[in-house]
């Protein structure tokens, strides 16, 4: 049994639970909420050094020990001041008393009509308040020289606990860790950080017309290219780790042998193909004989057929379709939200772009379309989309010529050129 949290519900009381549920005809939204009510979240936790957390899932919220930045400080090189003294009729001169620097703080008592030599990050001196750039100033015999209206008081001071007040949340809980935030744990002198475990998610494609790489090619085989691109997507999560299964022969005896050796050692099992309707192998009889698994025809495009699921030992299943764009497009639009959710990551939504499309779309209302794109900026400045050609869910080289998925929701009708549509942008995400 894996140790993740949720106690397992019946596919039926989450189907029952959705209003208009149709596994025959069920829409992406509707789809992506019964996945949300089915993954459950890995409890593992783990203190990894900085440099080790990258791309990790922080398993609880840090809190600031102290005060970011500890003292009140400059924001610029320049010269501290009082703001009172600021003279709105006529120049300001101070004669200057010493200076401060970063790491070497000014220590003496500075009169009114006096200022501080100061560098960027050194701490304010006591009583000065403001500090006007050394660009902007004029210094003549050891006096400084400030114009009218250059600064006003306040100004290129940073305030004590500005960034980060003691005992306020740094880093959130679910935070999957980026460059920044290890910038952030180490300004508090953390040099480890709580996160949870690895992810284990197994993957296999099915059917006997597939190859392995380096095998001969029988007429009507093809190479098997789903595993490197499932491998690929998994690779980019950055806290899975994979096993891969390798092509499983559609063979009830193989097939059975392959999932419980999975469910022994995976969270989480991903195939491909063998889950459309009617298919007469044996994948989808035996995904039904292990476990609780329902069989969907999605309202989308490409990528109708799937399979989702719990093995009876606890393991989450994604079967998806056997053609290449099908697989991404599902995996991007189901599996990799849910492995988000199963891994901890909290408040990470996909992010969208709006683009105008550069060509007409036909669509009908009543399923969502992926379309292929490629995003470039117009004589404007504006984000524009164009289609890759033909959008076949085997042509797996659009893929490779896309930099975004064109998402044309369920409601809605066909594009007219120069209508604004949202993209989704594979920069960071394939």
């Amino acid at each position: 049994m894996n140790p993740l949290r949720t106690e397992p519900q019946r596919l039926q009381d989450i189907a029952d639970r959705l209003a208009g549920y149709d596994p025959n005809a069920l829409a992406v939204a509707q789809a992506q909420a019964f996945i949300a009510a089915l993954v459950p979240t890995v409890q593992g936790v783990e203190q990894l050094a900085l440099r080790s957390a990258l791309g990790r899932v922080l398993a609880q919220p840090i809190l600031s020990p102290l005060d970011v930045p500890s003292h009140d400080n400059s924001a610029m090189d320049g010269y501290a001041l009082r703001g009172q003294d600021l003279r709105s009729d006529g120049p300001t001169e101070l004669k200057i008393a010493g200076k401060g620097l970063a790491g070497l703080q000014f220590e003496g008592t500075v009169a009114p009509g006096e200022c501080v030599r100061i560098t960027t990050g050194a701490v304010m001196p006591a009583g000065l308040d403001t500090v006007v750039p050394q660009e902007f100033a004029t210094v003549v015999n050891g006096v400084v020289r400030v114009e009218p209206g250059v600064v006003r008081p306040g100004d290129n001071r940073r305030l004590a606990g500005e960034d980060l007040a003691k005992g306020a949340v740094a880093l959130p809980q679910g935070r999957l860790l980026t460059a920044s935030d290890l910038g952030v744990a180490a300004s508090l002198g953390r040099a480890e950080l709580p996160v949870r475990r690895r992810l284990r998610v197994a993957f296999f494609s099915t059917g006997d017309e597939l190859r392995s790489l380096g095998e001969t090619l029988d007429t009507g085989c093809v190479y098997d290219s789903n595993r490197y691109t499932i491998w690929g997507m998994l690779q980019r999560l950055g806290f899975v780790d994979l096993i891969d299964m390798g092509v499983v022969r559609d063979n009830a005896a193989a097939l059975t042998a392959a999932f419980e050796q999975a469910s022994q050692c995976a969270d989480a099992i991903i195939t491909s193909g063998g889950v459309s309707v009617g298919e007469a192998d044996h994948t989808k009889q035996v995904m039904a004989a292990l476990g609780d698994v329902a069989f969907w025809r999605i309202a989308m495009r490409p990528g109708r057929p799937m399979a989702i699921g719990r093995l009876h030992g606890g393991t989450v299943l994604f079967g998806l379709p056997g053609n290449p764009v099908a697989v991404m497009v599902t995996f991007y639009a189901f599996v990799r939200g849910a492995l988000l959710q199963m891994a901890g990551v909290q408040g990470l939504p996909p992010v969208l772009l709006k683009a105008r499309c550069q060509t007409p779309l036909r669509k009908k209302p009543g399923r969502t379309e992926y379309q292929r794109g490629i995003v470039t900026r117009g004589s404007d400045g504006q984000w524009e989309v164009r289609i890759t050609g033909a959008q076949g869910s085997g042509i797996l080289s659009s893929m490779s010529a896309a930099n975004g998925l064109v998402i044309l929701p369920h409601e809605s009708g066909s594009v007219n050129t120069g209508d604004w549509v949202d993209v989704w942008p594979f920069e960071g995400l394939i």
